[in-house]
C-alpha cells in the first residue's frame, strides 16, 4: 500500500491540509509535493470557506526530504524539479480565494517556512523552533523562501536567518513578524479550528480578496489604489455586504452614531 504522505479532509467548511509523514519529520520528497498540489486543487472547491495547513506528528515539517536527495540518480535534476514543484503549489496555495491558517508545532525548517509564508495566519506552538537550515547542509533557499521571507520579517533578519542558520523560539518568531500567534503547545489544534471555523463564518469573497490585495507585490501604488477601488465596488454587489444592504432595505442602523460611516 502507498504511503498516504499529505491527507485533506474538511468538514462545516473548513478543509484542512495534513503533512503526513511524521516518521520523517513531514520532510518532502516528489511523491509529497505532488499529493500536496493535490489537496490544494481540492481546496479551491467551492463549500470551502477556509483552510488549515498542519503537520501530523511532532514536527510541522523539516523541509526537503535529504534522503531522498541523496538517493536520487541525478541530484541536480531531482532537485530542480522538486523546487520548482514545490513552488508552484505554494505559490497556488497563496492564491486561494479564502484563508489559510498554518498551525505549526516542534519545528519549522527549509521548505516549511515557505510552506508557512504561503499561508496567510500563523498560529504557532510555544515550543516550536523555525530556522532556515539551508545553510548546516550546504544548500540554498527554494520554494520563494528568497521573496518570501525578507517581506516578511525585513531584510536584516531574513539574512540573519540565511546565513547564520539562527535558530527562533516560538515567542522570537512572534516578536520578528514570522507568526502572527504564539500558544501552549496542549492548545494549538483546538486554536487553529476555533480560527478557522471563525473565518469560514465571515465574508469568504472579501476575505479572499483582502488577502489577494495585500499578497500582491508586484503592483505601483497607483495600480493598487485601482484594483482596490474595483474590488471594493465589486464587493458592495455581494450578498455578504450586508451592513450596505440593510441601508436600502431598512432603517435599522438609523440612530447609531457610526452608521453612515462604516468603511
Amino acid at each position: 500500500m502507498a504511503e498516504e504522505r499529505v491527507r485533506y479532509e474538511s468538514h462545516g467548511g473548513v478543509a484542512q491540509i495534513v503533512l503526513a509523514r511524521p516518521a520523517r519529520a513531514n520532510a518532502v520528497d516528489l511523491p509529497t509535493v505532488q499529493a500536496f498540489a493535490v489537496a490544494v486543487d481540492k481546496a479551491f472547491a467551492a463549500d470551502i470557506r477556509a483552510v488549515i495547513v498542519r503537520g501530523e506528528g511532532e514536527r510541522f515539517c523539516a523541509g526537503g526530504d535529504l534522503k531522498a536527495m541523496a538517493d536520487a540518480v541525478d541530484r541536480p535534476a531531482y532537485l530542480e524539479e522538486l523546487a520548482n514543484a514545490f513552488d508552484r503549489a505554494l505559490q497556488k496555495l497563496a492564491t486561494l480565494p479564502k484563508p489559510v491558517i498554518a498551525a505549526v508545532q516542534g519545528s519549522v525548517a527549509g521548505a516549511g517556512i515557505a510552506v508557512m509564508l504561503s499561508c496567510d495566519l500563523v498560529v504557532s506552538a510555544a515550543s516550536t523552533r523555525f530556522l532556515t537550515a539551508y545553510s548546516t547542509v550546504g544548500l540554498t533557499p527554494d520554494c520563494g523562501i528568497s521573496f518570501l521571507l525578507p517581506r516578511a520579517i525585513g531584510l536584516p533578519r531574513a539574512l540573519e536567518l540565511a546565513l547564520t542558520g539562527r535558530t527562533l523560539s516560538g515567542e522570537e518568531a512572534k516578536q520578528w513578524g514570522l507568526v502572527n500567534e504564539v500558544v501552549e503547545d496542549e492548545l494549538l489544534e483546538a486554536r487553529a479550528q476555533e480560527l478557522g471555523n471563525q473565518l469560514a463564518a465571515g465574508p469568504t469573497w472579501a476575505l479572499g480578496q483582502a488577502k489577494q490585495l495585500m499578497r500582491d507585490w508586484q503592483a505601483s501604488r497607483e495600480q493598487m489604489g485601482r484594483k482596490e477601488a474595483l474590488t471594493i465596488a465589486d464587493a458592495v454587489t455581494r450578498a455578504d455586504a450586508k451592513v450596505i444592504q440593510s441601508f436600502a432595505t431598512s432603517k435599522t442602523l438609523e440612530g447609531r452614531p457610526d452608521h453612515d460611516a462604516l468603511v
